[in-house]
């Protein structure tokens, strides 16, 4: 293998928001898609949140990601892979009729292929996850680890206001004005989105070739067993992995923790699903009627900057008073602020300030009370197999979101908007009891400089 070097600002800035973009496709832009197209909340919320199961089920399968190829192999493959997928997704797009989406009751099985395409999209997206923090690791010093791990975060961050809020912009643009030029007539759901999606597949695709090329080689990046010791190092590899397991079952007080990790997010898990389709429902269903286009620029947009905010803030926070302090604070700031959506489904209001106002109290919130979720899970794999039992957590994170939003959608269709948030706002109970009973466990002094 040829080794090569590069200089980071070549490859990481475009290698997280490569890794973001397929990421809040899959999981956000999908909801807000089918929402338009005029599939029930309820089977739009169990197929779109069934998507989260590859990133809830990576850990059983990145040792292999070590095992087979490089990880540069693993990230171009993966790339390569969801290149073909958006492509695949713009020219297989349905489009139903105009009656069907007016009636909000557009069958999902003429969505086969687009949810298999982003099933595929997702194991790929979970499998570059895998391997481009792997990467980051082997191709940078341990200084320029620590001199990158903003710069990677923050074009992350980035991904989500582009897919979030420059593709739904377009998307929502060429609803409503059309693109006579490209034969798109105003008012042409189906139309729209297919261009955001070869917009995506266009852009995806250059970053894709770009990364063939500049995404360096170093000596440091090979498959974990050579040739000549493959089998006694597979054996090896899964006594590990299997070991690793163990000793994450066997911790102490593993079941409070995970019934910390999978309720102290339902609030969110539950609003999180429906409030782009609240968004952009008709005021007679209970929803706001806005624009595809608004959606992007107050969700989309302002939403991802306050979450990152507060992100940024509950991390200076928690740094300067430890996890155990902070967290009744952080708990508080991830459900009170669930009261904005009550506040939106019981006045309707009209006024985009009001609304975006709303949507960045509550996207504060969450970003400044997810900080105590992050640190725990942090908290709770320190030992002997800190990584992989970091990956486990992560498991249980992704879970968290899963099983609440498959049947958020049903539980909307019954209750109706307003009541449905005012049901977030019940569930912040689950999040406040298990703060009472893991405060106690939480070492003081965890998460101070």
């Amino acid at each position: 293998m040829k080794v090569t070097t590069r200089n980071p600002w070549l490859w990481i800035p475009t290698l997280y928001f490569a890794e973001g973009i397929p990421y809040f496709i899959v999981n956000n832009i999908s909801v807000l898609m089918l929402a338009k197209m005029g599939v029930p909340n309820g089977m739009m919320g169990l197929f779109t949140s069934l998507l989260y199961l590859p990133w809830m089920i990576k850990p059983f399968w990145s040792p292999f990601v070590d095992i087979i190829r490089t990880k540069r192999w693993w990230i171009i493959a993966m790339q390569l892979l969801m290149s073909l997928a958006f492509i695949m997704l713009t020219l297989c797009m349905p489009h139903p009729s105009v009656a069907e989406i007016a009636s909000r009751n557009t069958p999902i099985g003429i969505f086969d292929v687009t949810l298999i395409l982003f099933a595929i999209t997702a194991f790929a997206s979970a499998t570059h996850d895998i391997a481009a923090d792997g990467f980051y690791m082997l191709a940078l010093s341990t200084k320029n680890q620590a001199a990158f791990v903003g710069i990677r975060s923050t074009f992350y961050r980035l991904s989500s206001i582009f897919g979030q809020g420059v593709l739904v912009y377009i998307a929502g643009y060429t609803e409503t004005h059309g693109l006579g030029f490209l034969g798109i007539e105003a008012g042409d759901i189906p139309a729209s989105w297919q261009l955001t999606l070869g917009v995506t597949a266009l852009i995806f695709s250059l970053v894709t070739l770009y990364h063939t090329f500049i995404v360096p080689r170093p000596a440091t990046d090979h498959p974990r067993l050579d040739t000549n010791h493959r089998k006694a190092g597979a054996g090896a590899i899964f006594h590990e992995f299997a070991n690793s397991f163990a000793t994450f079952f066997t911790k102490k007080g593993l079941w409070l923790a995970i019934a910390f990790m999978l309720l102290y997010r339902l609030p969110e898990a539950f609003l999180i699903k429906m409030c782009t389709p609240f968004l952009v429902a008709p005021k007679e269903v209970g929803g706001l009627g806005l624009s595809t286009e608004n959606v992007g620029i107050v969700y989309g947009t302002i939403g991802v900057l306050f979450l990152t905010i507060g992100g940024i803030i509950g991390g200076v926070y928690a740094s300067k008073v430890g996890l155990r302090k902070s967290l009744w604070v952080m708990a508080a700031c991830m459900t009170l602020p669930c009261l904005t959506f009550c506040y939106l489904a019981e006045l309707q209001p009209d006024n985009l300030w009001y609304i975006g106002t709303a949507v960045a109290i509550e996207q504060f919130g969450y970003g400044f009370g997810f900080t105590a979720y992050m640190l725990y899970m942090m908290y709770f794999s320190e030992g002997e197999f800190t990584t992989s039992h970091y990956a486990i957590c992560t498991a249980f994170m992704a879970m968290s979101m899963m099983l609440p939003g498959m049947v958020a959608g049903f539980l909307q269709e019954v209750l109706g908007y307003a009541m449905f948030f005012w049901m977030v706002i019940a569930c912040c109970a689950a999040t406040l009891i298990v703060t009472y009973f893991i405060d106690r466990k939480i070492d003081p002094a965890y998460g101070l400089k």
